[in-house]
């Protein structure tokens, strides 16, 4: 078991447990997430995911060096697209994924929590995509996400210098979307999710998807995706509960359905 799982409430917060290892990617780890995300996916009781790493020095300090000794050129081909296929798994779950990045945050590390939705920074925290500073290029979606995150011009400036960037510079260009309290960026991540879960999750889990689809896309063209993505709550249960509840003037109560 790579990864500690603690439930609160309709959240669900999964650990990183290697912290003697900076909670660094391998096979395995990626393989339990693609399983825990595909899991979360399914489960009606989860309406949102924080994601974190063991300890205070590292959400996750990127790949697994000491298990590719020996690799071949064949074999990092396949890490590839096993690491793609993780974080695929955590972008395609229609619950929201929160990381609270606790530390470093490099290389895969980066490119994990650039997969999640959203991102709430510890103060001490540091991100950054280092790969070519070791001859080779963000290779597990660095490339293509951290742009989308934060524009082309600040992804060519990250991936070129290789530098990493703090909580304060992170939270001005948009790739961290709160900073905590000192060693508080879980229970802060917490309180997000937790404001998340009290909305319908048929409509968070449209919204996800109907954002991840139509955001590249010629306005008329990503209208149209938007519209079809509205649908599945437009004829859902839970749209009309929460018209009877506002009605009625009380809380809602969904059913995820």
């Amino acid at each position: 078991m790579y990864f500690l799982s603690e439930t609160r409430g309709a959240v669900r917060i999964l650990t990183i447990d290697g912290e003697a290892t900076l909670n660094v990617l391998s096979r395995g780890l990626v393989a339990e997430l693609k399983h825990l995300a595909e899991g979360i996916a399914a489960d009606t009781s989860v309406r949102a995911v924080v994601l974190t790493g063991k300890g205070m020095k590292a959400f996750c300090a990127g790949a697994n060096l000491k298990e590719r000794t020996g690799w071949t050129f064949d074999d990092v081909r396949n890490w590839l697209i096993e690491l793609h296929a993780g974080l695929r798994a955590v972008e395609r779950c229609g619950k929201p994924w929160i990381a609270a990045v606790n530390g470093l945050a490099l290389g895969g590390g980066c490119e994990l929590a650039l997969a999640c939705d959203l991102r709430v920074f510890d103060p001490a925290a540091q991100m950054g995509l280092t790969e070519t500073k070791i001859g080779i290029i963000p290779g597990g979606g660095g490339t293509v996400r951290l742009a989308r995150v934060v524009g082309e011009g600040r992804a060519r400036d990250l991936i070129f210098t290789a530098r990493r960037v703090d909580a304060t510079e992170a939270l001005a260009m948009g790739l961290a979307n709160r900073v905590s309290a000192p060693g508080q960026s879980v229970d802060e991540a917490v309180k997000l999710a937790e404001q998340i879960a009290q909305n319908a999750p048929v409509a968070v889990a449209a919204a996800k998807h109907a954002i991840e689809d139509a955001w590249d896309l010629p306005l008329d063209e990503a209208l149209d995706r938007e519209r079809a993505h509205y649908e599945k709550p437009l004829l859902s249960e839970d749209r009309n509960e929460g018209l009877k509840a506002f009605a009625e003037k009380r809380a809602p109560v969904w059913q995820g359905k």
